[in-house]
């Protein structure tokens, strides 16, 4: 053979050792790199919460899996996440607008529908809350967890809201959640859905009166610069779902599954038990920022909230609603 032959064996040689050890063979052996977004702050708990699960992730994985973390909103607000995760351009998404996975979901969010966040915990690790996370599976998500997003209060710049009447004719910006706009205007009061991270802005320029806030976002946002009245009602819990790509899932190994549920199910559960030192933080952080708060008898809000049961049960089935809503009393 040609010495020119010879030459051109020997670098073809060397480059397919050198692409070997650049790109491991197998799938077990590969790094996979996982795209989590949400829209809660870099400093928020839920940050904290994501930062640990793909810590652990990494670490139990062997470093197989690596979760990168996109907070901030950084790739879109909680909507275009969800739609983010269904096409796969993102592979974990974390929010509370899901209508995109599936609309039943936001049966968790019906008003007055727990407690206390004991009673949203057990619902969620129960039979009835173990059938809500299935669904979603038919559009392209694997549905994880969820995070508490936590009972939503009522925020104004007007007054401190006591009952309905004081709520009446108020400009209250929600997400675009439809359980939270129908119970918002069902209080009386005028829902406007503005994106998160327009919230501030709005409530600066006077374009809402106030919020409907889960009191982290309301501290995180600095939303209490502008709406100083505090209103303690946990009127609805909401969850932070934790969604995954159903085929992004399904094409891990069966141990990089189970590595990504276990992390899961720690984070979930070490979250959990961080929520009553934070919340007594915020409320006394809100204090020093000047920020009245009240507790509100929830009695005569709840007595108005019916036709909003009625109306997604219509939508949903009357009778998983009714059965939701008995799990969620702990019966």
């Amino acid at each position: 053979m040609p010495d020119s032959s010879k030459n051109k064996l020997r670098l073809a040689a060397a480059s397919l050792l050198c692409l070997a050890a650049i790109w491991p063979v197998g799938s077990a052996s590969a790094e996979t790199v996982l795209r989590l977004a949400h829209a809660s702050s870099s400093g928020s708990l839920i940050n904290d919460a994501v930062t640990k699960f793909a810590d652990e992730v990494k670490e139990k994985s062997g470093g197989e899996l690596t979760v990168q973390i996109f907070p901030d909103g950084q790739l879109g607000d909680e909507g275009p996440i969800a739609d983010g995760v269904g096409s796969g351009s993102i592979d974990i998404g974390l929010g509370g607008v899901v209508d995109q996975i599936d609309p039943k979901l936001n049966v968790v969010t019906l008003p007055f529908l727990f407690a206390n966040a004991k009673a949203a915990h057990d619902f969620l690790d129960g039979p009835v809350g173990k059938e809500v996370f299935t669904t979603g599976g038919d559009r392209g998500y694997q549905m994880l967890g969820a995070l508490d997003s936590g009972f939503r209060q009522f925020a104004n710049s007007a007054h401190t809201i006591k009952s309905p009447q004081d709520i009446a004719g108020l400009k209250l910006r929600t997400p675009p959640n439809p359980v939270i706009l129908a119970t918002i205007k069902q209080l009386g009061a005028l829902p406007q859905s503005i994106p998160f991270g327009e919230v501030y802005t709005s409530l600066q320029a006077k374009v809402v009166d106030g919020v409907e806030p889960e009191i982290r976002d309301f501290y995180d946002q600095k939303w209490y610069e502008s709406a100083k009245y505090l209103s303690i009602s946990n009127y609805i819990w909401t969850p932070n779902y934790w969604y995954m790509n159903k085929d992004r899932y399904d094409g891990l190994t069966d141990d990089q599954r189970k590595v990504l549920d276990a992390a899961v199910t720690d984070t979930t559960q070490w979250y959990r038990g961080k929520l009553e030192e934070v919340y007594a933080d915020v409320r006394a952080k809100l204090t020093e920022k000047g920020v009245e708060i009240n507790e509100v008898d929830g009695a005569p809000f709840r007595a108005l909230v019916d036709p909003v049961y009625q109306q997604f049960g219509a939508e949903w089935g009357a009778d998983y609603v009714a059965k939701v809503r008995k799990a969620a009393t702990g019966e």
